[in-house]
């Protein structure tokens, strides 16, 4: 029975030291809603860009074979749809056209280097940083055209489908990656 009450008294002193010093703390700083959406875009840019950079050009065409990976996309395919639905989503939340022609949801065919195609995913990116910075409280929830035939949605949903995809196809690049004997660039 002492026991309990040690542990209790012990329990409810960790407790209120850590309400003391959550009160002492300073106050966060106040953030806009485009800087949490640009802060949550740059996080999967710092990840996804290094991925796409770290694979040899001479790799870029690779597609998994051992298992069931028929019809998937190769390396820079993963590479260019990203870039390409990061233009489509960035024009949905600015309510414009994609400020280059995208060819499709694929990206553009006459994109065949790395270097091609990996400026085609910074830009993508640029664009996507000028888009969410547009996003405030007035405009988050209001209803806009989605770029996938789907009728409205809303900016806040756009903004973060582009971090959901982005993380989709950048954990598939990750596995494109240790197939080819390359660490990601995030895990070394």
């Amino acid at each position: 029975m002492k026991k309990r009450k040690w542990l209790f008294a012990s329990v409810l002193l960790l407790a209120s030291t850590g309400l003391c010093q959550a009160q002492d703390a300073k106050p966060a700083d106040h953030h806009t809603v485009a800087q949490v959406l640009d802060r949550s875009v740059t996080g999967v840019e710092n990840e996804f860009v290094p991925a796409a950079d770290a694979m040899p050009e001479d790799k870029y065409s690779f597609v998994p074979t051992n298992g069931e990976f028929k019809g998937v996309r190769s390396f820079a395919q993963q590479v260019k749809h990203v870039a390409a639905v990061n233009y489509l989503v960035g024009a949905a939340i600015l309510e414009e056209k994609p400020p280059v022609d995208l060819g499709s949801e694929n990206g553009p065919d006459s994109l065949k280097t790395k270097a091609d195609i990996v400026k085609f995913l910074k830009d993508s990116f640029a664009y996507v940083h000028k888009a969410v910075g547009t996003i405030n409280d007035g405009n988050l929830l209001s209803p806009i055209k989605s770029p996938f035939g789907e009728g409205m949605t809303t900016r806040l949903g756009m903004a973060t489908l582009i971090v959901g995809h982005c993380f989709d196809h950048y954990g598939q690049m990750v596995e494109y990656l240790r197939m080819n004997s390359i660490v990601p660039p995030a895990s070394r």
